[in-house]
């Protein structure tokens, strides 16, 4: 789907990769776009600088996606393109326990990664198989495709979001709605607790929140069902599957890694 003249709506756009997502997209042409963030200053800020509407939403929460679906309708006339993009970072890491989160961490995950991409998708949905077009993006994370050593209920919530995604795709994907999932490792964010002012190519592997929105539009616009801001995901991605085992005694040894090297603290 061409950016150009579609209105977007991308939550968690206050900042980060949601905010410069809502900048591409004003760049290549949007006619609007709808910025919803937890935090309502944020994307009234965002939104200012680009023109757009800017709104405070819970994702996890149903009845106020569906007045910030209905927000986007009043003012736009339709929504286009939605990029489900809100998510949550993790804290202290327990490389020791895999169920050292507790059920209100689970919950919250759950609510956020997997709940807010069924909930978003309800709301537009609709106006999108009444026209004959439109397309869902949901962001999740590598870890929804390879696993974050240290932080299972973040990747099986991750993992959930990737198959919301095929499960869209296969169910509407015939009625022209184009369907993408989002699987970045790392990007300078807040979340990752790096600044967003870090230059490209300063930390290996690490990518600008402008490279990531860059990926993404390009990912939309040539209806890519899997978007990888980081190609080589894709061969870890084939290597996992071509042998299961020898990729979980990978991993084991990551994470014997990362013991012997005192670390304990990651975010995605």
């Amino acid at each position: 789907m061409k950016i150009q003249e579609k209105v977007a709506l991308v939550t968690g756009a206050g900042r980060g990769i949601g905010r410069a997502v809502c900048r591409e997209f004003v760049r290549r042409g949007a006619a609007g776009v709808v910025v919803a963030d937890v935090d309502g200053g944020l994307a009234e800020s965002t939104a200012g600088e680009l023109g757009g509407l800017g709104l405070q939403c819970d994702v996890a929460d149903a009845g106020a996606v569906r007045r910030l679906v209905d927000a986007a309708n009043a003012k736009y006339g339709r929504v286009d393109i939605l990029v489900s993009n809100a998510g949550l970072g993790v804290k202290a890491l327990d490389l020791d326990d895999a169920l050292s989160a507790g059920d209100a961490d689970w919950q919250r995950m759950w609510s956020v990664h997997v709940m807010a991409h069924v909930h978003a998708c309800r709301a537009v949905l609709p106006g999108m198989l009444a026209r004959g077009s439109g397309y869902l993006v949901s962001v999740a994370s590598a870890a929804g495709l390879l696993s974050q050593v240290g932080d299972t209920a973040y990747s099986v919530t991750k993992h959930g979001a990737v198959g919301l995604a095929e499960s869209l795709a296969i169910t509407y994907g015939s009625r022209g709605i184009g369907v993408s999932v989002v699987c970045p490792q790392y990007v300078a964010t807040a979340m990752t607790g790096l600044d967003e002012g870090t230059a490209a190519g300063s930390i290996p592997g690490v990518l600008t929140v402008e490279q990531a929105a860059s990926a993404i539009a390009d990912g939309i616009e040539q209806d890519s069902f899997l978007i990888l801001t980081h190609p080589e995901v894709l061969g870890f991605f084939q290597k996992k599957a071509a042998d299961y085992g020898r990729w979980l005694a990978g991993m084991r040894r990551v994470r014997e890694g990362l013991r012997a090297g005192g670390f304990l603290k990651v975010k995605s």
